[in-house]
């Protein structure tokens, strides 16, 4: 999570183990006296849309806009039309709650994440997300210098991050404790290049690396770096000892669901070179955090957007008209297909959808062949005081070395009171050890006490009382969590070819059309296609 780093660095792989097979799942013995479910997220109402077909509406309700999708992009969509004047709109999303990768849940101790968790301090030429931050009173004011001044009770509180490694947590994720000095020149080596590209700009005059992906400089020499992935960038470097390519491989997985020998060197490069924000009381890799993570940014995209959004609804069909565009869409409380006609339609969704919705199979072989989503899957823990390993106390992020897992954040962390009688720990887990579609499916036919074996065995490791300590396990599935950016998709042309609108009435806004999930692309994916349909008011 925290990409920085440097000044410790400075001074001072193992592979990811598979998965068992879903079957296997079935024979875990401990985990299976622990109550705790599968939540979420509605994957059974979603492949509807897959594998059958819906009857046209009888009827449509005419709207001036209608967003499928409510998560960042949709959300922001919506806010921004709302904000500049067009209010006569309907948000659909299937899921019983707003907020996509961002949703969030809660129980009588806190809430928490059930996907992302923490923004990163903004870059501070990003002046729109920066004025939402400031209605979200994340930002508090401007200093005499006009830097942006954070609530202290949302920047990160200490202990922050923390590595278990070489049987011992250290501070910190980049791995230090138990290296030798040739470890540690490698990542010295591999910080200095990446400061290079964090400060460099291409022949166009834009910077190498930046927030959105779209403003980066187009150079060729930089170009050449989506043609190739992060492992073979590192081993033109020499890069190549277990600890950094641990730590990277890490990295690539937490912000891209996807391995450093798959993901896009430009891709890898970007996640450490592109954060450059400036702050009064905060440093640009310093983090953003809540007890509900990224659930509370969506409280503040939707808190004006009074009954718009309608949750349990499943898109079935979207279609141009001679009146507009006609939007078919399952009740899934009601098994009732409806139908609304809108002058614009934002599809907020998955390549892949927005292929079924518009029937158009050309679309979908062609997201099919070259978009890959990775499944996650994430856990919310309830535990009571747990035994800890030597080193840095217990933190905000707890990291394994070598585990295929991110570990875990404690979401009680924010919180202000000393005495915190539970935890609730959210357990990331993103399912790399085989092909998307093979784990997915894997994914969704192993049963709670398969996934609460594999949590447990995991923190085992570092918490020998995990067993006795946990009170409830639940699991959120995400079946298609982020798209992979993998070689050729930042500078390749599909991606901007997919961003084109249909005609003046459909639009499209997510971030797999950025290449990158991450909070800002799908704030700006939202404004970009709210942006033309004002152009057309």
């Amino acid at each position: 999570m925290k990409r920085g780093e440097f000044i410790r660095l400075t001074t001072g792989m193992a592979a990811a183990a598979p998965l068992l097979h879903a079957c296997e799942g079935k024979k875990a013995g401990a985990a299976t006296a622990i109550p705790g479910k599968i939540v979420g997220a509605s994957a059974a109402a979603g492949h509807l849309l897959r594998d059958r077909a819906f009857n046209a509406p009888g009827e449509f309700e005419p709207k001036d806009v209608v967003i499928i999708g409510a998560g960042v992009s949709g959300l922001s969509a919506a806010r921004y039309l709302m904000q500049h004047g067009v209010s006569d709109m309907v948000v659909l999303d299937l899921e019983g709650q707003p907020g996509g990768n961002a949703a969030s849940g809660g129980n009588a101790f806190s809430k928490y994440p059930w996907g992302a968790h923490y923004v990163p301090v903004p870059n501070n030429n990003l002046t729109e997300y920066l004025s939402f931050l400031e209605e979200a009173k994340v930002i508090t004011g401007y200093d005499g210098a006009g830097l942006p001044v954070y609530d202290e009770f949302y920047l990160c509180h200490d202990p922050e991050e923390r590595l278990y490694i070489n049987g011992h947590w250290q501070e910190g994720l980049v791995p230090n404790f138990g290296l030798n000095a040739a470890q540690l020149a490698e990542f010295r080596q591999f910080f200095t290049l990446i400061n290079h590209y964090k400060n460099l700009k291409g022949a166009d005059g834009l910077e190498a690396f930046s927030i959105p992906v779209d403003m980066s400089s187009r150079d060729e020499s930089l170009r050449a770096l989506d043609r190739m992935t992060m492992k073979e960038w590192m081993d033109s470097r020499h890069l190549t000892g277990e600890y950094i390519r641990w730590y990277v491989d890490y990295c690539t997985r937490d912000d891209f669901g996807t391995p450093l020998d798959l993901v896009s060197a430009w891709a890898g490069i970007h996640y450490f070179a592109s954060r450059k924000g400036k702050a009064a009381n905060a440093a640009y890799n310093d983090v953003l955090t809540w007890e509900h993570g990224n659930g509370f940014l969506i409280d503040a995209l939707r808190k004006d957007l009074d009954g718009r959004v309608v949750t349990g609804a499943l898109a079935t069909s979207v279609k141009v008209g001679p009146e507009g565009v006609k939007i078919g869409y399952l009740d899934v409380a009601t098994r009732q297909v409806k139908g609304l006609e809108a002058r614009h339609c934002i599809m907020a969704v998955p390549q892949f959808v927005a292929a079924r919705l518009l029937g158009d199979t050309e679309r979908g072989k062609t997201v099919t062949g070259h978009f890959h989503y990775t499944p996650w899957m994430v856990a919310n823990l309830t535990v009571k005081d747990l035994h800890e390993r030597a080193g840095q106390p217990a933190s905000w992020d707890n990291v394994i070395y070598g585990s295929p897992s991110l570990g875990y954040v404690d979401a009680t962390h924010q919180q202000v009171q000393q005495q915190k009688y539970r935890r609730n720990l959210t357990y990331y887990l993103p399912l790399t050890y085989a092909p998307p579609g093979i784990a997915r499916k894997e994914a969704y036919h192993a049963e709670h006490a398969f996934w609460s074996e594999k949590v447990l065995s995991d923190l085992q490791r570092v918490h020998p009382d995990i067993r006795e300590q946990t009170e409830r396990i639940d699991i959120m599935l995400w079946g298609h969590a982020m798209v992979q950016p993998r070689p050729g998709m930042i500078h390749g042309d599909l991606r901007q070819a997919l961003s084109e609108s249909i005609g003046t009435g459909i639009h499209f806004a997510h971030t797999d059309l950025a290449g990158v999930s991450i909070f800002e692309e799908g704030f700006y994916q939202g404004l970009k296609a709210a942006k033309k349909i004002l152009k057309q008011t």
